[in-house]
């Protein structure tokens, strides 16, 4: 079969819609479900900004989030998962096209002016839901989308079937969903004006669409993308009440955050609960994430490592991570494996039954999720963001910094154009004993590699 290596917009869907009616994609079908037992739905639910330590699951001492820990309690609990960036739209990018975000056109936050965007997904990028019709599944976003905030980059544009959420970066307030002055909240094309805290408005959109689910055969793809936790940390005020209440948490703003995360995992719950009414749990995979690490200045816990969003330490990297899949999946089993956000993407392909028949940077873990003997982890893994500033810095055109990791080496550039750090994550996961100086060949082979690797991305526009 001849695929399309470097396809329009135009060839790609009509590439993918042969795939999807030919004799292949029936294939398929059957391989992985009949008409009375489809694939396996799935729901991924993604957060915005939650520190690595920031669940009572991964080891958060001063909140609860016992709907949150029931998924990681009841599947696959992932210590080593990093997402691909330290900020917003290049994890999501990753998540969604199995690539490093620079290869799409995202190696940094997409914006709403366009001299602080630092983005395009490119138009030749297939996307997971685009994929996902191969095998009859109906793709919904509910939440936020950070890809795109006019045509030709919509949700709807780029296979989802249905979208119900914000299109934007970040809004300026829960309550009135807004940023700079701007409505970027759409159900589907349509500009809406919902009322209510934005945590619990993508809940009850996601438990509509469930509600909907119950009687159609097909199976269903629901990406949940909550801006939660993500500043401003604006949780209603009666949860707030209680950590005022309790001595021993005397900094508002650690309290105000805590508040926020129990809040936002209140809400999973009730998610969680309408799945399970509807009985749409037991052929249901449950994948659960965060984009990057917490910002520390909202009070953010990363577990031991250091740093937080934005910069590539560990703390900006390393994200909470479970997958629940009922029948399949061991409870209360636990990867070390080294894994990325961008490795979803093939996971959740393979699990519909679709081969990948374009290049991607993502390995699927599909073995490791049903406790088989996992092979072909092992490799370089490579982390970037361009951003317009860096410590009160401006760079003009926008500065960037990278890191790569191989096995327990991590070269990282801490800001643009400064002296690059080495270190041992396994003797020193906390990042505190920089080696440049002393580990001169690790040093050299590494940065080798990473000049490399830049070279694939500054042959992608990302304007």
């Amino acid at each position: 079969m001849n695929v399309p290596t470097n396809p329009s917009r135009e060839s790609r869907r009509a590439f993918l819609k042969m795939m999807a009616s030919s004799t292949l994609g029936l294939m398929l079908y059957r391989c992985t479900g009949t008409e009375n037992h489809p694939p396996p739905n799935i729901l991924l639910i993604l957060v915005d900004d939650l520190g690595y330590g920031d669940l009572s699951s991964f080891g958060g001492g001063d909140l609860r989030t016992p709907h949150i820990d029931s998924l990681v309690n009841e599947g696959m609990k992932f210590i080593n998962f990093y997402a691909n960036c330290p900020v917003c739209s290049p994890t999501r990018a990753s998540i969604l096209t199995g690539r490093y975000p620079e290869l799409v056109g995202v190696p940094g936050v997409i914006r709403t002016h366009p001299n602080n965007s630092w983005g395009n997904l490119i138009d030749d990028a297939f996307l997971l839901p685009e994929i996902l019709k191969q095998a009859d599944y109906h793709s919904a976003l509910i939440g936020k989308w950070h890809l795109g905030l006019e045509s030709p980059d919509l949700p709807n544009e780029r296979g989802f079937h249905f979208f119900k959420g914000f299109l934007g970066d970040m809004m300026d307030d829960y309550y009135t969903h807004m940023r700079h002055g701007i409505n970027y909240m759409r159900e589907n094309i349509d500009e809406i004006h919902p009322m209510g805290h934005a945590t619990e408005l993508f809940t009850e959109w996601a438990c509509d669409y469930l509600e909907g689910r119950q009687e159609m055969a097909n199976p269903f793809f629901l990406y949940i993308a909550y801006n939660a936790p993500h500043a401003p940390v604006q949780p209603p005020e009666e949860w707030v009440q209680q950590y005022r209440e309790w001595e021993w948490l005397s900094n508002n703003t650690r309290a105000n955050l805590c508040a926020f995360i129990e809040h936002l995992d209140y809400h999973i719950g009730i998610v969680l609960k309408k799945l399970a009414e509807t009985g749409l749990d037991r052929n249901t995979v449950v994948i659960f994430t965060s984009d990057n690490g917490g910002l520390l200045a909202d009070c953010a816990h990363n577990g031991p490592y250091r740093s937080g969003k934005q910069l590539l330490y560990e703390g900006g990297l390393r994200v909470p991570m479970a997958v629940k899949w009922p029948g399949k999946i061991r409870p209360g089993s636990v990867s070390d494996h080294v894994l990325l956000t961008m490795d979803l993407f093939p996971t959740i392909t393979e699990i519909a039954g679709i081969p990948i028949t374009h290049e991607i940077d993502g390995l699927g873990f599909l073995d490791t999720l049903l406790g088989k003997r996992q092979a072909h982890l092992m490799r370089d893994i490579f982390f970037g963001r361009k951003e317009g500033s860096y410590h009160g810095i401006r760079y003009e055109g926008g500065g960037t910094i990278y890191a790569i990791r191989r096995g327990e080496w991590k070269l990282l550039e801490p800001y643009p154009g400064g002296p690059m750090e080495l270190y041992n994550l396994e003797t020193d996961p906390m990042e505190r004993d920089n080696l440049a100086d002393r580990e001169k060949d690790i040093y050299h082979v590494l940065s080798e590699a990473l000049t490399n690797q830049i070279k694939k991305y500054n042959e992608i526009p990302w304007q």
